[in-house]
């Protein structure tokens, strides 16, 4: 069994980062735009996930989004993790060994993801590229290193909501700990039910949260 715990730590730690401001080109004002409209079309959003860490280990799964606050990342069976967004915080449920941890997801790259009403543009920035069919956009805490940055990846597609489709994301964290999360089979604006952002605490038997 993969040792998975280092990964998922470092995907949140860097999913956790802090919003700061970050000045933005003029000539990237139109492809963050392009990725605001894309988050703010977006209300469900399902996509199966892979996750590699630097040591070339993969671990996938169901992703499943629903604004405003909700997320959950279903791992592999034989995975006992889960990760579950709900309730202003980010939550890390590790049935091993009946642990749960929160991290508070305001102001994070995440929280844009599942805030329609927030500005990128006041904390994140472009990363320059040679394919034009790439957007990627970079956020990090520079007074919190440990927090670690994340990159947003988007490709162009016409067909996508706001002319954007989430490919997934690149998490490194304050040890240069590398997690790669890639999207397929994405599918947008089908009803999701908020059961499914319910989940069994391990700390006490048949509670569900």
């Amino acid at each position: 069994m993969f040792n998975t715990r280092p990964a998922v730590i470092a995907t949140i730690a860097a999913l956790s980062v802090a919003a700061v401001p970050s000045p933005i080109a003029a000539q990237a004002t139109g492809d963050l735009a392009a990725v605001q409209k894309h988050l703010q079309s977006v209300e469900t959003m399902t996509a199966n996930f892979s996750q590699a860490d630097r040591n070339g280990k993969v671990l996938t799964g169901v992703l499943t989004l629903k604004k405003p606050g909700k997320l959950r990342f279903q791992y592999e069976k034989g995975v006992p993790i889960l990760i579950v967004a709900e309730g202003g915080a980010l939550t890390f449920i590790d049935y091993s060994v009946k642990q749960v941890q929160r991290w508070p997801i305001k102001n994070s790259p995440l929280g844009v993801l599942l805030d329609p009403t927030r500005d990128i543009t006041r904390y994140a920035k472009l990363v320059p590229g040679y394919d034009q069919r790439i957007v990627s956009v970079e956020a990090n805490d520079p007074k919190h290193p440990e927090y670690g940055r994340i990159t947003l990846v988007f490709v162009r597609s016409a067909g996508a909501p706001g002319g954007l489709m989430l490919q997934g994301w690149v998490a490194l964290d304050s040890q240069n700990n590398r997690t790669t999360i890639r999207l397929t089979n994405q599918k947008f604006g089908e009803a999701v039910s908020d059961n499914t952002f319910r989940w069994n605490d391990p700390r006490r038997t048949g509670v569900r949260k």
